[in-house]
């Protein structure tokens, strides 16, 4: 086929029959082709393998064509004939492969619902039918990829409504609802065990994927720059998903977040709909075209169109004739500006929302409740102080302890234990009013579910049609759903506000979290990210940031943080995903550096205009946040260390510990992400402040003194080596040679075990972040050298902080580098603060003068000296280092001097000792203690004056 000249498709002609006369030879031989595949997916007939593969060449050059020449595209995407043979010989197609593949056949033009049929039926169908099958996918796909071609034009909205007009999107909703059928029961199936159907049955799952893949780059073109398909794919998917209850009571609405109510279902859905009703206007040249080929139909045929409800064909009034209008559309000047007034006496609901212009008023009562929390405090002080910590944690161990004995099963149901009530400040949504059966401590009533219930990671229940789409795809091939999302919800990607002063694109992100559907896909999209181990560089995550950055301009961050918790996880996977999106977000707010004022007009008292600003959006946003490490996360995860204490101390026997590893790892996993948060905002100069006022000092001290209490610090490990002998039959079983004069290889090291005891859980690497942190407060004003913040040394004096810090010191192989950073944390504690300074001085005095009075000091032996050796790995130090091992009594200044030859060493300290300064050589006495008690923490003696501490809490 060559390609020819486009023509005028406006050209009016009464006669039908000679429609064809002025069309090229690409859209006769294509529409030929669709014709013939529309027949034989109906089986009225079907073609032979000759004829099928004719056709399908076809195809495959109509679709190389689409691909290579614009005016071919030109040409074939302005047939409004063209775009209904595509539907009629897609919806075949698709009919035909659910026979197939599920062995139930849909009907044509009628949405499918998501089939509910076991696995090795499916299975065993998929590889009965596996030719046909594979040669309807691949057809599938190519005519898919025709489609996304048609729409990428000069004047892409004409495709765009002739194909809406035709209800092609139908169809792309169908190949979507037919590949999430088939790879989901593919893959969560059992794999037959013959290696020729295994086979088999991965290559169809291929050809869905590639086929679910080509749909949503349709749509995604389809959507693109326009605000009626973009809505209406959104009341698809959201509203109207296969999955869905299509038929709610009065009352029902989505699954509520908390105690706040979410939106009405049927009013949510009928608002939209209307709305979409009156934005049903097509483009000029789309109403031309269609209008044409209207023109020239029969009578018959056009009472046919006319009699389709106009529920599922909204675009027919554009070229039928008024009288059979079902509504009245809004025909307005699109620069006239007019006032949203709603009328609750209203009758008639259509008027109601005509009046009141914008999408849904039920969407809006929905968003003023749920924008950020507590909109009439602008002061972003915290709602929680640190005098409820300590009993927040003794609620945390209570609710921990009780919800492992409700796993048991009991003998006596009334002799469970009732859950602590607390007051009814609520740390979750501030500004609501208090519920009589909410809690301060997390709802762990909800304990009594069944244990494969777990929802955190998508499994049970998980309405929408998009939903499944990322446990189906990989990275490369979901890329057209994050641009769905993101095209869909994104500001910058829209186009300006209505005559009606709305937003379209907050108003289909307002969507998206307020239904079922588009929170479960939310959901998926952030595992997604954690399951493939996405970072910052991949697209993916990029879009992903995109996407928060909408949620966060629409002030519904905390509204989806609390809408992805999971009962049974501190933090929930997709909440931990969701924080790293938040963290980088923070990173690039404020970069390049700008003046940060979170503080609004005080005379300003519009919400609206007060959210619009960014800054206020982001301190509101972080006291939220934190306000959530002080009253949830730190309390859960000390409760847990000092339950992991009372094992270590004998109090509890190991197997009454109320987690697993699996559930420690993800506490972890959401502690670590939430402690690089708090290291952002730290390193951020305009943010530090917000958390100095917070006085988030004590919640580090807290996670310091847990870590200590619940974890044993990890020696070196040369020391766990070297600790182990060689057996005799060890030594034995190793192989000599007789005539070589080296040593044998050392025995291996004994291989680790499988999974630690979970009572043993180390949580590594929190000690360095906490570390750090405090390192980042405690630093002085940008461009001074000294002194260090003064707020916050006197927080950790008055909290006992010099304790913790002190405690770091010891070597732990579970969180390596601690040693430098307490160096630090001490270098500025003491730099400008007396207080501190002192205290440390009469602690190195009192630690000093209770060595000498025990015994003598002890010299360094002479060189020659025989004396011990071992070989041990040094922070910063790559390899082993052979080090001299010195006994208790030992002085400090020994401590991990490393052997050399010559006058290294004595070079080395010489010139360490001429270039530290006073501070640092207090630093170094206080990292010299090595008076220890059987815990592992820093014995101090007590020191006479002001410094002297609480005897117990040393």
């Amino acid at each position: 086929m060559e390609s020819s000249p486009s023509r005028s498709t406006n050209q009016a002609d009464p006669d039908a029959a000679k429609m064809w006369k002025h069309d090229s030879i690409e859209e006769r031989i294509f529409s030929a082709a669709l014709i013939c595949l529309e027949g034989h997916y109906n089986q009225s007939p079907a073609m032979g393998p000759q004829s099928i593969g004719k056709v399908a060449s076809i195809v495959s050059k109509t679709l190389e064509k689409t691909h290579t020449f614009k005016d071919v595209r030109e040409v074939l995407s302005r047939n409004v004939r063209v775009w209904m043979w595509l539907r009629r010989a897609v919806s075949a197609a698709i009919c035909d492969l659910n026979e197939k593949s599920l062995g139930v056949r849909s009907e044509p033009f009628v949405q499918t619902k998501f089939l509910d049929i076991t696995t090795p039926e499916v299975t065993a169908l998929i590889i009965k039918n596996y030719v046909p099958l594979k040669e309807a996918l691949q057809i599938l796909n190519k005519l898919m990829h025709i489609a996304r071609n048609l729409l990428v034009t000069t004047d892409p909205e004409v495709p765009q409504d002739l194909s809406a007009a035709i209800h092609f999107d139908h169809e792309v909703y169908e190949a979507i609802c037919l590949c999430v059928n088939v790879t989901s029961k593919g893959i969560d199936g059992e794999m037959p065990e013959d290696e020729a159907s295994r086979a088999k049955l991965n290559e169809i799952t291929e050809l869905c994927k590639k086929v679910l893949v080509t749909s949503l780059q349709q749509a995604h073109n389809w959507i693109a720059k326009n605000d009626r398909n973009k809505m209406l794919f959104w009341y698809k998917v959201l509203i109207e998903s296969p999955d869905a209850d299509n038929n709610p009571g009065p009352e029902d609405r989505h699954e509520s977040v908390l105690d706040y109510p979410a939106p009405r279902s049927i009013q949510l859905r009928d608002e939209i709909l209307n709305w979409l009703k009156r934005s049903s206007r097509m483009c000029d040249a789309a109403i031309g075209i269609c209008k044409e080929y209207f023109d020239a139909q029969s009578p018959e045929s056009k009472d046919q169109w006319q009699c389709q409800p106009h529920d599922e064909n909204l675009l027919v009034w554009n070229f039928t004739p008024p009288e059979t209008w079902a509504w009245q559309p809004d025909i307005y000047d699109k620069a006239a500006k007019v006032v949203s007034t709603w009328n609750p006496k209203e009758p008639n609901k259509f008027e109601q929302d005509r009046a009141y212009g914008r999408v849904s008023h039920e969407l809006d009562k929905w968003w003023f409740g749920a924008r950020i929390p507590n909109s009439n405090d602008w002061s972003l002080t915290m709602y929680s102080n640190i005098e409820s910590v300590p009993q927040r944690i003794k609620e945390c161990e209570a609710n921990l302890m009780q919800r492992y004995a409700a796993t048991e099963p009991q003998e006596e149901p009334s002799d469970t234990i009732e859950p602590p009530v607390d007051d009814a400040r609520s740390p979750e949504w501030q500004g609501q009013a208090p519920q009589a059966t909410q809690t301060y401590a997390p709802e762990y009533d909800e304990y009594e579910e069944e244990a494969d219930d777990d929802d955190s990671y998508g499994e049970g229940p998980m309405t929408g049609l998009l939903t499944e789409v990322p446990n189906i795809l990989d990275p490369k091939q979901i890329e057209a759903l994050h641009m769905i999302v993101k095209s869909s919800i994104l500001d910058s990607a829209g186009s300006g506000l209505t005559r009606f002063g709305e937003n379209l694109q907050q108003t289909r992100c307002r969507i998206f979290l307020a239904t079922d559907c588009g929170r479960n896909l939310l959901r998926e999209m952030l595992v997604f990210i954690a399951v493939w181990e996405k970072d910052e560089q991949s697209l993916i995550f990029q879009i992903s940031s995109q996407i928060v950055q909408a949620i966060h301009e629409n002030s519904l961050v905390p509204y989806a943080w609390m809408a992805l918790r999971s009962p049974k996880d501190i933090i929930s996977p997709a909440q931990t995903v969701l924080l790293r999106l938040i963290t980088y977000l923070f990173r690039t707010a404020l970069y390049p550096p700008k003046d940060y004022n979170p503080f609004p007009d005080p005379t300003q008292d519009d919400v609206e205009k007060i959210l619009a600003d960014e800054d206020v959006r982001l301190g509101k946003m972080l006291n939220y946040l934190y306000g959530l490490f002080r009253s949830r996360i730190v309390p859960e995860c000390v409760a847990l260390m000092q339950i992991q204490g009372e094992v270590r101390k004998g109090r509890l026997d190991p197997a009454d510990f109320p987690a697993d590893n699996w559930d420690l790892e993800r506490a972890k996993d959401g502690l670590v992400q939430y402690l690089e948060f708090l290291y952002t905002v730290a390193d951020t100069v305009p943010l530090r402040q917000h958390l100095i006022d917070y006085e988030s000092v004590y919640e580090l001290l807290k996670l310091l003194e847990g870590l200590d209490i619940g974890v044993e610090k990890a020696p070196f490990p040369g020391t766990r080596r070297n600790e182990t002998p060689a057996t005799p039959s060890t030594t034995n079983s190793t192989p000599q040679a007789s005539s070589s004069s080296n040593p044998p290889p050392p025995p291996p090291p004994p291989p680790p075990p499988i999974s630690e005891p979970p009572h043993e859980f180390p949580w590594s690497g929190i000690k360095g972040q906490v570390l750090s942190i405090l390192a980042a407060l405690l630093q002085p004003p940008p461009g001074k050298a000294s002194p260090g913040n003064p707020t916050v040394q006197v927080q950790i004096l008055q909290h006992n902080g010099i304790v913790s810090l002190l405690n770091c010191c010891l070597y732990d192989d579970n969180n390596r580098f601690c040693r430098e950073r307490t160096q630090l944390c001490l270098k500025w504690l003491m730099d400008g603060c007396p207080d501190a300074s002192a205290f440390l001085q009469n602690l190195v005095s009192a630690n000093q003068h209770g060595q000498q009075g025990q015994q003598q000091p002890i010299t360094r032996p002479p060189p020659g000296t025989s004396s011990i050796t071992q070989s041990v790995r040094i922070d910063g130090v790559p390899g082993e280092v052979r080090v001299q091992v010195r006994s208790s009594s030992a002085p400090a200044a020994e401590v991990g001097e490393v052997l050399s030859e010559g006058s290294a060493e004595t070079s080395l300290l010489s010139r360490f000792e001429e270039n530290k300064s006073r501070g640092e050589d207090l630093v170094n006495d206080l990292l010299a203690l090595h008076v220890v008690d059987e815990a592992g923490r820093l014995s101090v003696p007590a020191s006479d004056g002001d410094e002297t501490e609480d005897d117990e809490f040393m």
